[in-house]
């Protein structure tokens, strides 16, 4: 699909924003210390990052919930953490950028997962993780499954932000498919290669090319490779939807009624990819609550993930933003 109509633009975001989105999985917490380096270790080959600032911001599920805000929509984010500071960091950031967190459990003695990322002259030197993986309690899935069910007759749609930090697991993934199912509700989901065939019957699911590629067992090298591993995997997991991102090679688009649509990288510079998977399933699920097709929602995420891989750490294409971009696309061509 290589344009959209602006007649079809005005449809779509005229009924843009305000759509409740639940956002359910890993939530984490981006730490960033911020530095120059001038000289090596004498104890180790190693440079000595001078620190003159830090900075936090929202990880994972809660930079999904984040993107989902920042284009418009109303996002309810479910999510774990520990009884910790980073927890409270976690709490506080939260707060701040004006998203409920009355669907944040408290997991005692889990530790909040927090990535904290050595910068020096705009370069990541190293990253450092806390994390506890154990996956959560029955208990603390029948918490959360309830947490969710009362709010289904609200919502517009459904994000999985699977990162493998032990807040998706197959007892709580299968109730809410399920859930979704009996609801009709929207469910998209961004996987992990250990949960991959338990995505069974969502809506869509966003793995980049080397998860697909590592799940079906073949690596993506050309295009005939591409199709055999995105059909293959389209109908193991029975999905509606399944968009591989493939880098500077852009989005592929299979779809269940065997369509198969690329899409070329909006990208003009990229500087750092992370989060762009969240901006794009993000960016996807918000187009769908304004009733756009699946088409036209990768389309739509395709310019929200090139617009965010040009800033420094996780970021958020915001609406207005986004229209500007598509407008100028739109209008280049004819």
């Amino acid at each position: 699909m290589k344009r959209i109509s602006k007649e079809r633009f005005g449809q779509i975001f005229s009924a843009w924003g305000g759509h409740r989105i639940l956002v359910l999985g890993d939530v984490m917490l981006d730490e960033y210390w911020w530095g120059n380096v001038s000289r090596i270790s004498p104890e180790a080959p190693v440079p000595v990052v001078e620190i003159v600032k830090e900075s936090v911001k929202l990880g994972g599920a809660a930079n999904v919930a984040l993107n989902v805000k920042a284009l418009g929509d109303d996002p309810i984010l479910v999510g774990v953490v520990g009884e910790d500071r980073n927890g409270e960091r976690m709490m506080s950031a939260l707060n701040q950028a004006q998203i409920k967190g009355d669907g944040i459990f408290l997991d005692n003695p889990r530790m909040t997962t927090t990535k904290t990322r050595v910068i020096a002259h705009n370069q990541q030197v190293v990253r450092a993780d806390r994390e506890n993986t154990d996956e959560i309690s029955e208990e603390l899935t029948g918490r959360i499954m309830r947490f969710v069910g009362e709010r289904m007759p609200d919502i517009s749609g459904i994000i999985i932000s699977d990162y493998g930090k032990g807040m998706i697991t197959s007892v709580l993934l299968s109730r809410l498919i399920q859930l979704c199912r009996q609801n009709q509700t929207f469910v998209a989901v961004d996987p992990k290669d250990t949960h991959f065939m338990n995505y069974r019957e969502v809506s869509l699911i966003t793995p980049n090319h080397h998860e697909a590629g590592f799940v079906y067992g073949k690596r993506i090298r050309n295009e005939d490779i591409l199709k055999e591993v995105g059909w293959g995997l389209l109908d193991k997991l029975k999905v509606e939807a399944l968009l591989i991102t493939r880098g500077e090679k852009g989005m592929s688009l299979f779809e269940k009624d065997r369509t198969l649509t690329h899409f070329p990288t909006r990208a003009r510079e990229v500087y750092d990819v992370t989060g762009a998977g969240d901006t794009v399933i993000s960016a996807f699920t918000c187009a769908v609550a304004a009733e756009a097709n699946f088409r036209e929602a990768t389309l739509i995420s395709n310019h929200a993930a090139g617009l965010v891989v040009a800033d420094i750490g996780t970021a958020q294409a915001g609406k207005e933003e986004l229209i500007k971009d598509l407008e100028d696309f739109i209008n280049s061509n004819g």
